[in-house]
């Protein structure tokens, strides 16, 4: 337990963490994250991975203050879970590691949980979306595909980093986004743009990070954590 009187409650942003159940709880741990008081925004994509799905889930559900953005593999775990259909490309994108954590038994809130999950959440002009947006239309005019898959944010961003040019891409303060891994084990800023993807689901770290401070705390290298067990091939 975290004895947290007398401090400000928090704010955290947490990256994709496609079922390791143990690296979610490192980066709670080690962020003294309090479950009561803290709130956590997720940018999803816990499902599909790693072999901890559920329990990952209802880790979540433990915080008080959450709010859990829909990502692209809790679409398909979303799309399982109500219909009962599985498919392959789920199956083969980690989706066998989400079926069997749940071994034919899905608590209702867990569907609760994943259906209620917006497709974004904004906040005193910071945006935090799972994929990404197009900067140069209104979000209102823009779909779930974009919001879920989209990769073009992030590659701009990305080569921007690494060619050193700075300034912004869009039109708000902050923008917060998962779904395309980092090569580093640690988030990328690159104008106001912060790709938290640490690589969780593959062969890196489960990051979070301290939204006023911007200080993150990562966990170890997520295959370390789950020794025998083979992680998500890369297609």
């Amino acid at each position: 337990m975290h004895h947290t009187k007398g401090r400000m409650a928090r704010r955290f942003v947490i990256g994709d963490i496609h079922g390791a159940y143990r690296a979610l709880r490192q980066c709670l741990e080690r962020a003294a994250f309090d479950y009561e008081n803290d709130h956590l925004i997720s940018l999803g994509d816990v499902a599909d991975g790693w072999p901890e799905t559920r329990q990952c889930v209802d880790e979540l559900l433990k915080i008080k203050h959450l709010t859990y953005i829909l990502g692209n593999h809790d679409f398909w775990t979303l799309n399982w879970m109500e219909t009962g259909v599985i498919e392959p490309i789920w199956l083969g994108q980690g989706g066998k590691a989400t079926l069997e954590s749940y071994a034919d038994q899905i608590p209702e809130d867990h569907i609760r949980f994943l259906k209620s999950a917006p497709p974004y959440h904004l906040h005193n002009n910071t945006l935090f979306v799972h994929a990404g947006i197009d900067p140069k239309l209104p979000l209102e005019h823009q779909s779930l595909q974009v919001f879920l898959w989209d990769r073009n944010l992030a590659r701009i961003a990305y080569d921007r980093y690494t060619k050193g040019i700075a300034g912004k891409l869009t039109s708000f303060d902050e923008v917060f986004i998962g779904h395309t891994p980092v090569p580093f084990n640690k988030p990328l800023q690159s104008g106001e743009v912060w790709l938290m993807d640490t690589g969780a689901g593959w062969s890196g770290v489960l990051s979070i990070m301290d939204l006023e401070t911007k200080e993150i705390f990562t966990s170890d290298g997520v295959p370390s954590l789950y020794p025998g067990v083979e992680g998500r091939k890369k297609k």
